[in-house]
């Protein structure tokens, strides 16, 4: 999701460790060493990884670089390939007749489970090579002087993924600023057994 929508939702983060000033001058090749990878060429189901936030399709940064005066700025590129199950049963089932007529022909009248699986995943491959991968693009702002990160969407499965790939390229660990995180940062870890014990409202 774009950061310069007008309408979006928001997931912030804050760094936990303290990050090294090094590690900050290796950010854009960091970027770069965990970029999106195209699969339109191939049969793979997804993929995923860095690009720039102005232009999905540049994965090296030649259009702009991820420094925005303070901050970084890049995206999240997700691309997968969807079958729909009724399509996948379609085929299935032909591929499955055909296979049924030739073992007819050789005097069987079954088809081995091992061998309807394997038909599945050959009609699955085939499939898929055939049908084109639907990108979805996230956009991050990360500061670096407040140790603050912002992630444009707040749907769970891409926060995961967007979590885990931001620990993996950058070796730092991310944590939510849910209300319950943002208290603690205000009044300080000793706030927290008291937080634990207070009773949710609801306003409306």
């Amino acid at each position: 999701m774009s950061i310069l929508s007008a309408s979006l939702g928001l997931t912030r983060y804050r760094i936990i460790e303290e990050v090294p000033r090094d590690l900050l001058q290796q950010v854009p090749e960091k970027l770069k060493q965990f970029c999106m990878v195209d699969i339109d060429g191939t049969a793979d189901e997804r993929s995923f990884g860095w690009t720039n936030m102005d232009d999905m399709l540049d994965m090296n940064w030649a259009v702009s670089p991820p420094e925005k005066a303070d901050y970084f700025v890049f995206s999240l590129r997700l691309d997968t390939r969807r079958i729909a199950p009724s399509v996948l049963k379609k085929h299935n089932t032909i591929a499955l007749n055909k296979e049924m007529e030739y073992n007819k022909e050789q005097g069987k009248n079954f088809i081995s489970r091992d061998r309807k699986r394997e038909i599945k995943e050959q009609v699955t491959l085939k499939l898929r090579a055939r049908s084109l991968p639907i990108p979805a693009v996230f956009d991050i702002i990360w500061n670096p002087t407040a140790n603050r990160v912002t992630l444009a969407t707040t749907n769970a499965k891409v926060r995961a993924l967007f979590e885990d790939y931001f620990t993996l390229t950058f070796d730092l660990h991310l944590e939510p600023l849910t209300p319950f995180f943002m208290a603690m940062d205000i009044l300080g870890e000793e706030a927290a057994p008291r937080l634990e014990n207070l009773d949710p409202t609801i306003f409306v």
